[in-house]
């Protein structure tokens, strides 16, 4: 199998560039990482949520570039089918691919009004009325998986889905978001994860700072 790249932009504000490095880790494919810096000006409008469309993170593969998470997702599940990225069975792997979907669709007052930031902790923030219903709405999908499948993650084993949710288990933890005992179990398993704390790690080192996204709350 030819080398990969995956072109990425801020470890510490990029949720999007969380999920396609995440997807690519738990694939298993070997791939090299190419940083775009905080203060170019498209790499900008991605991260506060300015641009139209999101073209990073992008996986370069064989030559050939997919961009896109969820293209990037359904790439991988391709060429490495054994790591399951998608669930076994037809029902799972449907819903699977509708959570997924919506994470990757909706969520928008969730997006703004809570900004990923790992180096952040604003314990007292006050979510207000239009975030807090994307946030009842992914607890509410979190039950629902947690509980057709029994975990310990949302489709059984690792799939797509905790990655596209991993961001928002970060955000969560960023802006002391409570939530019942099974939500915070399942985020404590996400933050645990090799992965994640290698992402955390970089992120805390990255010396660049978007002004925009530093905002005291």
């Amino acid at each position: 199998m030819g080398m990969a790249t995956l072109t990425i932009s801020s470890k510490n504000y990029s949720s999007w560039s969380l999920r396609g490095w995440l997807l690519a880790r738990m694939s298993g494919l070997e791939f090299e990482e190419k940083m775009l810096p905080a203060s170019d000006p498209s790499t900008r409008a991605e991260l506060l949520l300015l641009s139209p469309s999101f073209l990073v993170p992008c996986l370069t593969h064989d030559g050939f570039e997919i961009w896109d998470t969820l293209a990037i997702a359904e790439y991988l599940n391709e060429i490495r089918p054994e790591a399951g990225l998608l669930p076994a069975e037809r029902k799972a792997r449907a819903r699977c691919r509708s959570v997924s979907s919506e994470m990757h669709s909706g969520f928008s007052n969730l997006r703004s009004a809570l900004p990923m930031n790992l180096k952040a902790h604003h314990r007292s923030f006050k979510v207000w009325s239009g975030a807090q219903a994307d946030i009842d709405r992914i607890v509410t999908i979190w039950h629902q998986c947690l509980s057709d499948s029994a975990g310990p993650y949302l489709f059984g084993k690792l799939s797509v889905a905790d990655a596209m949710y991993a961001p928002v288990v970060a955000r969560f933890q960023t802006y002391g978001v409570k939530l019942d005992a099974d939500c915070t179990a399942y985020c404590r398993r996400i933050l645990v994860l090799p992965h994640i704390n290698e992402w955390y790690t970089a992120a805390k080192l990255e010396p660049d700072d978007v002004e925009e996204l530093e905002v005291e709350f």
